[in-house]
């Protein structure tokens, strides 16, 4: 009798345990309403930093805080993104908490650094401030080949996976490796090829890019700009002298449709209409289609190009000016007749 009552009290006390046991590992402790939230802890958090931070998430801390506890999460706090999903318990949220979640860091046809850094900051722990100081470092800068005119030529335009808390370095450092990649073998022999460095390419195809959107045309377009090259004939190329007047000004956010006047006379080494060759640097980041335009130009004797009336969006090329005139007079008249 007794040995039956004492087992059943060892039963009674082992089922107690399991229930305290589930309900403070396994039990649902989420207070959030969607399947799925992030959680961002910084770089330098303690303990009592993440409690604070998953104040939002979390229904019962303590219930919390006891399993983290007793796993060494308060003595072993890693910083990074972390997913939490609906309905966890504090084990599951606990081991969410060591498991930092990539994101798909993206950025397009930045026009200048402080636009990037301020892309890249907001979808990074790191702010734009160093990651400006980090990019821009002189040492970092020489050791690549690059300066300040050249240094936005490195990023090329794409989606890359990284950590939340990856450093301004470690991003800049990425990219450096991600650049190098891409100028592959085959890419450098084009470029020497065409008698041109990887960064004049850039440079060429940041025109090119901001010439049309048309991608089937820019290898057309690239040809243009690499027969006024040999020419020795100005480029004279609308783009650069919207990035002189923004540059100029530095306000990088007005919006300029149209170029004439003074803006075609602003003494400026961007300004294609008043300077020889290439620009200093890339008047944007080109994306990967402009660049390997330039690498594949298209060899023919265009020298002219405007835009098309007929195939909205393409451009109509010559290899004469007299007959670049009639494409010119031709379109301005189209945009007369639409009261443009």
């Amino acid at each position: 009798m007794n040995i039956k009552k004492i087992a059943i009290a060892v039963f009674v006390a082992v089922l107690a345990v399991a229930i305290y046991a589930y309900i403070n590992l396994f039990s649902a402790n989420t207070k959030f309403d969607k399947d799925e939230v992030y959680v961002f802890v910084p770089t330098g958090s303690k303990y009592e930093d993440v409690l604070q931070i998953l104040e939002p998430y979390v229904s019962d801390i303590d219930k919390f805080k006891f399993v983290a506890e007793k796993r060494s999460y308060d003595e072993n706090v890693f910083p990074g993104r972390f997913l939490f999903k609906k309905g966890m318990g504090s084990f599951a949220l606990v081991s969410a908490l060591r498991h930092n979640m990539p994101l798909n860091l993206a950025f397009n046809n930045q026009e200048s650094l402080e636009k990037l850094v301020s892309r890249v900051s907001s979808q990074i722990e790191a702010d734009s401030l160093s990651l400006m100081k980090s990019i821009t470092d002189s040492v970092f800068m020489e050791k690549n080949g690059l300066n300040r005119e050249t240094v936005l030529g490195m990023f090329i335009p794409n989606t890359y996976q990284v950590k939340w808390n990856t450093s301004a370095d470690k991003f800049r450092d990425k990219m450096a490796d991600e650049f190098n990649n891409f100028w592959n073998d085959e890419r450098k022999a084009k470029a020497k090829a065409l008698g041109m460095t990887p960064a004049q390419v850039i440079t060429l195809a940041a025109i090119v890019h901001k010439e049309t959107v048309k991608t089937d045309e820019r290898p057309r377009v690239a040809g243009v700009y690499l027969n006024r090259l040999k020419l020795e004939m100005p480029l004279q190329a609308d783009p650069t002298v919207i990035y002189a007047v923004k540059r100029e000004s530095g306000d990088f956010n007005q919006v300029i449709k149209r170029v004439k006047g003074n803006m075609l006379r602003l003494d400026s080494p961007y300004n294609t209409y008043v300077k020889l060759g290439l620009p200093p640097g890339p008047i944007a980041m080109p994306d990967i289609t402009a660049i390997d335009a330039v690498l594949n130009a298209e060899k023919h004797d265009y020298t002219y190009f405007c835009a098309s009336v007929e195939r909205q969006g393409y451009h109509d090329f010559a290899s004469t000016y007299e007959a670049h005139q009639v494409n010119a007079k031709k379109y301005a008249e189209w945009v007369t007749k639409l009261g443009l």
